[in-house]
């Protein structure tokens, strides 16, 4: 094959890749991100039933179910999040759901399944343009395409709101230092303030956190990041001492392999430009 021809099939890939991502939705204005503490070895049962009846199932009442995870290090925690245009669309969306017959129907397995639910943060995007993009094309229940990688979700805890100076500080001088040591940055975002509209599950109120959320291929990719960053002088003498002063307390992350339905997973970073808003 003469390379005339090799050519045109890259470019090929790259314009089915680049229509792929253009393809993508942002999402949401309003995100919960849920943490369950399972009862020993019951996660996998849940997710089971999640993912043939809760996904579709909800996303009937207008929410979007963005993903849901295993975390790679608490095998008996199951981590997911759905999102809302607003917060009246929640409350609408919840009552809908929850008093439908879909859980009616499924609710006394799913609840056997839990010790507690209640560890609830409700989110909203830093900035408008900082939501994650999405694949709309779900995974069916017998796909059996490639591992969703590995996705991190790391949490920052402030005394007050989270101001426009932390975000500035985190786009300008934590993400490209993120970035540069192999992540796939997927979105950040603070605390949604307003009241909870379905206090029949309840949030973690009175709280201020900021998110983000990154991806990588596999283990050795994530590895290889944590690595990159302890080498880096610019991490630890500059960027981890000026974090540390405006945080209230050290950052939890949590490690996450998505199921096999979710829409959020390992994107590679030139899927992620393709996909940023222009």
């Amino acid at each position: 094959m003469s390379d005339t021809s090799a050519d045109t099939r890259v470019g090929l890939g790259a314009s089915a890749r680049q229509a792929q991502a253009q393809a993508m939705e942002t999402c949401c204005p309003v995100i919960e991100l849920r943490q369950y503490v399972m009862k020993p070895g019951r996660c996998d049962d849940l997710i089971t039933l999640f993912e043939e009846h809760f996904i579709e199932g909800q996303e009937t009442y207008g929410m979007r179910i963005i993903g849901q995870f295993r975390n790679r290090n608490h095998p008996d925690q199951f981590v997911w999040m759905r999102g809302f245009a607003d917060m009246e669309a929640r409350r609408k969306a919840l009552e809908g759901f929850y008093g439908g017959p879909i859980w009616k129907e499924h609710r006394t397995v799913a609840n056997d399944t839990m010790i507690d639910s209640s560890n609830v943060l409700l989110l909203k995007p830093a900035r408008a343009a900082s939501g994650v993009r999405l694949d709309p094309a779900r995974p069916t229940m017998d796909a059996k395409g490639p591992a969703g990688g590995v996705i991190i979700a790391t949490m920052y805890s402030f005394d007050a709101p989270v101001d426009a100076k932390f975000v500035d500080f985190f786009e300008t001088d934590i993400a490209p230092a993120l970035r540069g040591a192999g992540a796939t940055l997927l979105g950040h975002f603070v605390t949604e303030p307003s009241e909870n509209t379905f206090p029949q599950l309840p949030v973690r109120e009175g709280e201020h956190v900021f998110v983000w959320l990154a991806s990588f291929a596999a283990d050795a990719a994530y590895a290889a990041h944590q690595i990159a960053l302890t080498k880096s002088q610019a991490w630890i003498t500059s960027l981890v001492p000026a974090l540390k002063v405006w945080l209230s307390k050290p950052a939890e992350v949590l490690e996450l392999a998505p199921s096999r339905r979710s829409l959020l997973r390992h994107r590679s970073a030139q899927e992620s430009a393709d996909a940023a808003p222009q």
